[in-house]
């Protein structure tokens, strides 16, 4: 069965995840497919702008196929992975810097390298039920695709704390904060894609978009707790920092950090902060292939998938039982120049 639609449509070019049932989830093969259309509809002046939506009412695209990494990997083959990336990692640079409008349709789950193939775009548009997330320390990964760059560019240290928690936005916050650009109720959805196609330009979308659209309990009304907390570069600080707060929102932070990887909590704050210093796409996916192409020997990922999504018994053996196991060589090992 066909994973991708990717065809033109008047002066439009289209690009259709078609696995609902996987939630999109985004293959190899998917990743080659829209690299090659975005490359061709470069160079043909009929193509003026570019929509990327997704089938089914769960999600646009909830993250990389990373099954296939996993059973690849314990086979033996752990350049797949490496290949992937690297290759996923270049579309995600494409799509930051295309020349033509970018039209991002992004309803339910957009996670992982979903983030990748949407929120690098020009027009990021978002409705009642989206939910944006980076959740890969909780796979033994870091946040990725481009992911940190975003992350690097919120207010504060908002980033270092949706990056290391996983913890998702809604539409309020995800324009909010850098992910997405336009609320638009997703029973319009079909109706502007129509005067897009018609139109081949984007000038329509601000004419639909509501300009606040507020969700119950924003990240951003406990943005002086995440600035007091994340500010701090050592997650071992953190996580005291967080333990003489019994609220119920530090007691949620104290067990995602618990649950999550402690390697690729403590590397994803070092990158964010890094990324901050001079920040770009391509610097931030640099940063991110340093970690990821060692992270199947050297870190927690082949773990976190067998433990989350292969066994489900959501009890991971992470290589670091606690953050003060963890030290400053590892870091710096895992994310020095390749």
């Amino acid at each position: 069965m066909k994973q991708i639609n990717c065809r033109i449509e008047n002066s439009t070019g289209r690009i259709t995840l078609t696995r609902p049932k996987s939630l999109n989830a985004l293959s190899y093969e998917m990743c080659h497919e829209i690299e090659s259309a975005l490359i061709r509809w470069i160079e043909e002046d009929q193509v003026t702008q570019v929509i990327i939506d997704g089938e089914g009412e769960k999600a646009f695209c909830a993250g990389g196929d990373i099954a296939k990494i996993y059973y690849k990997a314990i086979e033996g083959d752990v350049e797949y992975a490496k290949r992937f990336w690297k290759d996923e990692y270049r579309l995600n640079k494409l799509i930051a810097n295309y020349p033509k409008p970018y039209i991002a349709f992004l309803h339910g789950y957009t996670m992982g390298g979903g983030v990748g193939i949407a929120c690098h775009g020009s027009f990021r548009i978002v409705c009642e039920n989206s939910k944006i997330s980076m959740p890969e320390c909780g796979i033994g990964l870091i946040p990725d695709v481009g992911g940190t760059f975003l992350l690097s560019q919120t207010p504060g240290f908002i980033g270092e704390y949706l990056g290391t928690t996983g913890t998702r936005m809604l539409a309020d916050d995800s324009i909010e904060l850098g992910f997405a650009d336009f609320f638009i109720e997703q029973e319009k959805w079909n109706r502007v894609k129509s005067l897009l196609i018609e139109s081949g330009k984007p000038d329509c979308i601000s004419k639909f978009a509501v300009t606040r659209y507020k969700n119950k309990d924003s990240i951003l009304d406990n943005i002086d707790k995440i600035n007091k907390c994340f500010l701090l570069e050592d997650p071992h600080k953190i996580i005291s920092e967080l333990s003489q707060d019994s609220s119920e929102w530090s007691n949620r932070i104290l067990n995602i950090f618990r649950r999550n990887s402690p390697i690729s909590i403590a590397c994803t704050i070092k990158i964010i902060r890094e990324v901050r210093k001079n920040p770009s796409i391509e610097k931030a996916l640099e940063y991110e292939y340093r970690f990821t192409s060692r992270s199947l020997e050297k870190a927690d990922f082949i773990e976190g998938i067998r433990s989350l999504i292969i066994d489900k018994d959501h009890k991971p053996k992470w290589k670091h039982k606690n953050f003060s196991d963890i030290k400053k060589i590892e870091i710096e090992r895992l994310l020095e120049v390749l």
